[in-house]
């Protein structure tokens, strides 16, 4: 690239400098910094790539994008988390981004923080500062509103920090116009102007090539996967750098490992190649805070997203259930020029009582708040109540295919309940007892079907309960602070169902760990503890905790997906206790073989009592045997 000082260059036309970025080595970026600001319209932006040539080449990419400069409104407030760790001339070149600027040391208070400092707030700092302590409170206070909206810059490393900062003073090229939705888990509607892409297209196109030969205005990324990759059919969104190296001692996918790739390796797309101004990450966990990630930094499709020529990088803090009225909202919204995070958040305000997406890289102008949800004599006895409605859930909705093999059971309990709820039966046919009696032994007895069938084939339909019912429910206003089982502050919620035949979910989720826990209410509570590594080879020991919602009988199971069954022995596949009113504790083994991929992995314990499963999942990883 050309020189941005000499006396000699032709004068270019307004705000479009001959050479948009300008590579700079450490040293020089103070007073290239000041050039720059000196005299924006005339002066390139400067990019510290010292060590990191990868960022060089994401500049040359960015030419194609960007062809001008323009100073972005600033924000109300802005901190820089560990300005001495940066190079010297970040922070200059930070600074109109926001109109004060705090010390860092008064976010050790967030509350007092946010007290003092109403409005909007910039966060810039390397991505090892944006740890759960004080981010969270800070995404917590965004959410539902913009008197605390927050905004982050970051990256791997300070050059990265930098690059971000600077990318925020590109204006999109001309033409640069194309909105994309490629998703593996729905089939939206195709609105006009925006290019979608779902699962029958995976099949036929070269998804690849979509991808990496447009030149995005905004592009969404749909599908499951973890802080590494984003899935799209047998093409994968792909978080690794090459040119970084890797930490010794933290957890990395199977190719951190020299094994190939769970995907077609032809098929993975670099996401810090794609040609983006805005790319959306929908996807769980696809930005996990730093003390919550899964991987290796050298894997994370949000700093690979970063390190690539996209001025905004919308990332998933933690889980979500983005599904058709998300995407359809973004597409509403990518066509109209809203805001991308206020606009799924808004959407998805009714099932999380946090904010599933944060934003990396300024909103392009002041927006309206997003808009909060919308508010959402003698009896027999309490448990055939219960049994009666989850009966009507499990026969009346589409949870269970009409073949399923649970059906003629239930049906033929659910005509029992029905007559023992019948006025006249529960008052003279037969006793309170009576009824308790024989409704304790059929439920006995379909729990231990439940259990044998879910142990027997976990992907079972019965065990989608959560994700069936909470699209049939709405968010109870009613937000608990709950601790996971890995110790880290979590949030309870409950999902109400909007149907009469659709039973209240609740659920703990933690912003490390995803969705912990799903119960029905009156169910057994469950939580699991394990270590967070495994060798090769090894065998990982499970304690489950069980607060059983009455006292008597109560199944459990222990199972891992799919990817892992064959390399695992789980020890006892189902057990049977009776518990009290005291929680209980529940002890499983999972055998790994020595040959099990080193990776992440997840575990499901799952309780089932009268007709109720809960779940506990938590995250473990296989290493490699330490010989």
């Amino acid at each position: 690239m050309k020189s941005a000082v000499t006396d000699q260059r032709p004068e270019p036309s307004p705000h479009r400098p001959d050479s948009l970025f300008r590579p700079v080595a450490d040293e020089e970026l103070p007073g290239a910094v000041r050039a720059f600001l000196d005299a924006p319209d005339r002066t390139p932006v400067p990019v510290p790539v010292s060590g990191r040539a990868d960022l060089a080449d994401s500049a040359e990419l960015a030419s194609r994008l960007y062809t001008g400069t323009h100073r972005p409104h600033p924000l109300d407030f802005g901190v820089i988390l560990g300005e001495k760790e940066l190079p010297a001339g970040v922070a200059e070149l930070a600074r109109p981004l926001a109109h004060h600027w705090p010390a860092e040391e008064e976010l050790a208070d967030p509350a007092a923080f946010l007290d003092r400092y109403p409005g909007t707030l910039l966060l810039v700092g390397a991505y090892d500062r944006l740890n759960l302590d004080p981010v969270r409170a800070l995404l917590l206070a965004s959410y539902r509103g913009r008197e605390h909206g927050l905004t982050l810059l970051s990256g791997r490393d300070g050059a990265s920090v930098a690059w971000n900062v600077a990318k925020q003073y590109a204006e999109p090229a001309a033409g640069v116009d194309a909105l994309g939705l490629f998703t593996d888990t729905d089939r939206p509607p195709h609105l006009p102007g925006v290019r979608v892409f779902d699962d029958r297209d995976f099949e036929r196109a070269d998804i690849q090539a979509e991808i990496l030969r447009t030149r995005w205005r905004r592009v969404v990324f749909q599908g499951h996967g973890k802080d590494d990759s984003v899935n799209l059919g047998e093409f994968t969104i792909c978080g690794r750098n090459h040119t970084v190296p890797a930490r010794p001692g933290l957890l990395g996918p199977r190719c951190a490992y020299g094994l190939p790739c769970y995907k077609p390796e032809d098929k993975l797309v670099p996401l810090h190649r794609v040609e983006a101004v805005e790319v959306v990450l929908s996807a769980c966990n696809s930005g996990p805070l730093a003390d919550l990630a899964l991987y290796d930094p050298k894997y994370q499709l949000l700093l690979n997203a970063l390190d690539g020529p996209a001025r905004t990088v919308v990332s998933a803090v933690s889980v979500h259930d983005s599904d058709r009225p998300e995407n359809v909202a973004w597409m509403r919204a990518a066509l109209t020029g809203a805001d991308s995070v206020d606009t799924l958040n808004a959407s998805l305000a009714g099932s999380h009582p946090y904010p599933a997406f944060m934003r990396f890289g300024l909103p392009a102008a002041p927006g309206e708040a997003p808009p909060a949800p919308a508010p959402a004599d003698h009896r027999p006895d309490p448990l055939l109540l219960t049994t009666g409605r989850r009966l009507g859930a499990l026969l009346t909705s589409d949870l269970l295919p009409h073949n399923h093999p649970l059906r003629p059971r239930l049906t033929k309990l659910a005509r029992k309940v029905d007559l023992w709820v019948a006025r006249p039966t529960h008052l003279a046919d037969q006793s309170p007892e009576e009824i308790r009696s024989s409704l304790a032994a059929d439920l006995q007895s379909l729990d231990h079907t439940v259990t044998e069938q879910v142990a027997e084939n976990p992907e079972n339909e019965i065990m989608n309960y959560p994700a069936h019912f909470g699209d049939r429910s709405s968010l109870d206003p009613d937000v608990r602070e709950a601790r996971c089982h890995c110790g880290r502050p979590a949030q309870e919620f409950t999902r109400r169902g909007l149907l009469p035949y659709v039973l209240d979910t609740v659920c703990v989720v933690c912003m490390r760990c995803g969705d912990v826990t799903f119960r029905v209410p009156d169910a057994p509570g469950l939580l699991a503890y394990a270590d967070d590594e495994v060798e090769q080879g090894g065998v990982l020991e499970v304690r489950a905790v069980l607060t059983a919602a009455r006292p008597g009988p109560v199944r459990l199971g222990l199972f891992v997906p799919t990817y892992l069954r064959e390399d695992t022995v789980v020890e006892p596949a189902t057990v049977k206790v009776r518990a009290g009113e005291e929680p209980r504790d529940v002890l499983f083994r999972v055998r790994c073989a020595p040959g099990t991929a080193p990776q992440a992995y997840y575990f499901t314990v799952f309780a089932v009592q009268d007709l109720a499963i809960s779940t506990a999942r938590r995250h473990f990883g296989v290493v490699p045997r330490r010989d």
